[in-house]
């Protein structure tokens, strides 16, 4: 009798490509709130500890999720200008997130710098040598990122959840009805506005606002920061 070389049928899919895929569907269909090591195991179809052998744990899987993103997404041709170069490097990190507004969630706590792969450190190292081609001390430079990081994700992660919401919005009310809580009498220019605000704040003003933070940033290049006392 012959004898037996282990489990026949289907061998357990385990790749690291097949395990980052089966991550994005659960992460379209379901959330990233609902993506775990266990579902993503009953989704491949494989036992949980099998899948510790490409990612260490659920924040691991999202990092190398994101890391294969921006391979895919963010761009390399960036202008020569210093200013130009920032905020084009900007734009990239800005649309490449927005199309994964859960990774502008992951990426929110300090420190993820370090995980980040090659094509994204790139994007940060575009941004801070341009600052420091443009005058910025290392201090300055790094500040100078920081700041746009800020902007960039609150801006993306407002809008996402603004998006979500705005489907259940009373657009066909009175102009005021968008503040009918508060007392207009004392809010004058709030008044004025009134329903419209909901429309003018969905507007995307990202790209022009930035080359005006950027602009107002790099005036100050190279100079000392006054520090006001506190009171």
């Amino acid at each position: 009798m012959p004898r037996s070389h282990g489990r026949t049928g289907r061998p357990p899919l385990t790749s690291r490509a097949e395990i980052l895929e089966a991550a994005r569907k659960i992460i379209d269909r379901d959330g990233w709130e609902r993506l775990t090591m266990r579902r993503l195991a009953a989704e491949l179809g494989i036992g949980p500890t099998t899948l510790y052998h490409h990612v260490r744990d659920r924040e691991d899987l999202l990092i190398q999720l994101l890391n294969e993103h921006a391979q895919q997404t963010l761009r390399r041709d960036l202008p020569s200008d210093p200013r130009d170069c920032i905020v084009a490097s900007a734009i990239a990190i800005h649309d490449s997130l927005a199309a994964w507004p859960w990774a502008a969630e992951v990426l929110t706590a300090d420190g993820f710098l370090r995980r980040l792969g090659q094509p994204a450190l790139e994007m940060v190292e575009a941004i801070v040598g341009a600052a420091a081609e443009a005058g910025c001390t290392s201090e300055q430079a790094v500040h100078l990122f920081r700041g746009i990081w800020y902007y960039t994700v609150g801006e993306i992660l407002v809008r996402a959840h603004s998006d979500s919401r705005r489907a259940g919005d009373a657009h066909d009310a009175p102009d005021d009805a968008f503040f009918d809580r508060a007392d207009l009498s004392r809010l004058p220019h709030l008044a004025g506005i009134g329903n419209r605000w909901p429309a003018l704040a969905a507007q995307d003003t990202y790209a022009a606002a930035l080359g005006a933070f950027v602009d107002g940033l790099l005036a100050h290049a190279g100079a000392v920061p006054r520090i006001e006392p506190r009171i």
